[in-house]
């Protein structure tokens, strides 16, 4: 029978290979990142994977208590510690949901019957965020909700691999028309240079870039808008435009929504950015969103002068790899 002095020589093993393997294959991983920060993106893959170790440490504690090493203080703050992080890190970020909103794009002249838009946002597809099986979810989703149409408010990638084109394959199962925009890190603002990576993987799988055009379709129009922080807003035109439908508006950052011209019918858009705040802690997170909406944009619908906004969560992850509270969301409008 072993005694605990080899019990925890064990774990010290098990933390010891665990840690190089995630050293490893953060070097791997990174080295295969179309980033022009390879130490930063190395850094990020590190904790991305280092966080493995939450598992056998949590396993370690209860042992830890168990052989009285530690007081059940101790053990019950570390253990819950360990057990949050698994969440955030392991759970949270796959668990995606879909969430239904029902919105009059025009009271003055209601739908014929419901017109479905299926909304995903912040993909990030690279460093955490973006693998085959969520993608495979997203997809599913999607098809089950049997939308109209499938539109993206940008931020596709987060220092991606070479190989975006076939990552994003599956998204041809999709069984209706996929529109998109593209967000700041897909612009370099930040983010490394793959607009040529990024525009080839979206046509070869059937997904429209719409920025600056525009869609019809029965009862409103679809604008695409590129990304505020890269300077690509202007909707300055939209007066001159026939105005006997509505407008949907897509574009990545919420606070686009300040440059919408007055116009007859209030336009609905629909964007993404901020996350929802991706990890929801007291006080910390409402300061970090400044960052992303200075408007103080969140998540859900807002409404404002000349045109309402609704924020998605998005599906993705950045800075860090970990959800809380804040599940990635297909978030389904309904148009009457």
């Amino acid at each position: 029978m072993l005694d605990s002095n080899s019990i925890f020589n064990f774990f010290y093993i098990i933390f010891f290979i665990v840690a190089l393997w995630a050293t490893l294959q953060s070097w791997k991983s990174q080295s295969k990142t179309e980033t022009i920060h390879p130490f930063k993106a190395f850094i990020h893959l590190l904790i991305f994977y280092q966080s493995y170790l939450f598992i056998p440490f949590l396993v370690f504690i209860c042992t830890a208590y168990l052989y009285g090493r530690v007081s059940a203080v101790t053990a019950g703050i570390l253990g819950l510690l360990s057990i949050i992080f698994i969440y955030a890190r392991f759970i949270e970020p796959n668990w995606l949901r879909t969430k239904h909103t029902s919105y009059q794009l025009d009271s003055q002249h209601p739908f014929r019957q419901p017109f479905k838009i299926a909304l995903i946002a912040d993909l990030h597809i690279g460093l955490f965020s973006g693998h085959e099986k969520q993608l495979e979810t997203i997809v599913k989703i999607i098809n089950k909700e049997r939308p109209d149409i499938v539109v993206v408010a940008g931020d596709w990638t987060y220092e991606p691999e070479n190989t975006l084109a076939e990552e994003l394959s599956i998204l041809k199962q999709i069984d209706v028309p996929v529109y998109s925009v593209l967000g700041n890190h897909d612009e370099e603002y930040p983010g490394p240079p793959i607009q040529e990576l990024l525009n080839h993987a979206l046509e070869s799988n059937h997904i429209m870039d719409i920025e600056g055009k525009i869609v019809e379709f029965d009862h409103f129009r679809l604008l695409g808008v590129g990304d505020l922080w890269a300077g690509k807003t202007d909707m300055c035109f939209m007066p001159d435009l026939p105005q006997d439908k509505p407008w949907v508006i897509v574009s990545h950052n919420p606070d686009t929504v300040e440059m919408v011209p007055k116009l007859p019918t209030k336009p609905l858009m629909l964007a993404g950015h901020t996350h929802g705040g991706q990890v929801e802690l007291p006080w910390l997170t409402s300061y970090m969103m400044k960052k992303a909406s200075i408007m103080g944009h969140k998540r859900g619908l807002y409404h404002h002068l000349h045109a309402n906004v609704y924020v998605t969560v998005g599906t993705g992850m950045v800075g860090v790899p970990f959800r809380f509270r804040v599940r990635p969301t297909v978030d389904i409008i309904e148009l009457t």
